[in-house]
């Protein structure tokens, strides 16, 4: 089995993936790290130099890459993997989705340290950062709503997260 973790930067897909790796012992795929070893540059690098459209469809090849060399594994995915061609279907078609839902005030409040190093809130001032994912979570919403299962993360800490989804699994 392979669950699938999908939500907006800062949801806590990363250190959620961790968790439930160790705890059902199955390895962690994820899909920026394979995108940036496959282009031998970072996402910011790849975004940078190659732009947006490049990144896109180079998710879209590695997505379905993994998907057809793996059976079992946590896949976490980049906040925009889901709203991009048809990544949602082929996502529900092959693994266990979920939907790390967190609130607007949570993302700025985890976001915030780290905006240079986010491509898409790196040009951003910090007071500009609360309106921008607002704006961003109202359009991506409709996609990250179509996986199987959603969890709100608001106030939890990775394994609270983490035993939500082997619950559910």
């Amino acid at each position: 089995m392979i669950i699938t973790l999908v939500g907006y930067m800062g949801s806590g897909k990363s250190h959620v993936a961790k968790v439930l790796s160790q705890k059902l012992q199955l390895k962690i795929i994820d899909l920026d790290r394979e995108i940036s070893l496959k282009n031998k540059m970072t996402i910011p690098e790849i975004f940078a130099k190659k732009g947006e459209i490049y990144f896109r469809k180079q998710e879209r090849e590695t997505l379905h890459a993994l998907l057809n060399t793996y059976s079992a594994g946590i896949l976490s995915l980049g906040g925009g993997t889901p709203c991009f061609y048809d990544n949602m279907e082929t996502i529900n078609q092959s693994t266990e989705s979920f939907f790390l839902r967190a609130s607007v005030g949570t993302l700025v409040t985890r976001l915030s340290p780290q905006m240079d190093k986010r491509p898409l809130i790196a040009h951003l001032n910090p007071e500009d950062l609360p309106e921008f994912i607002a704006k961003h979570l109202f359009e991506r919403n409709v996609y990250y709503s179509k996986a199987k299962f959603t969890i709100t993360t608001d106030g939890k800490a990775p394994e609270q997260v983490a035993d939500e989804i082997w619950a559910l699994v």
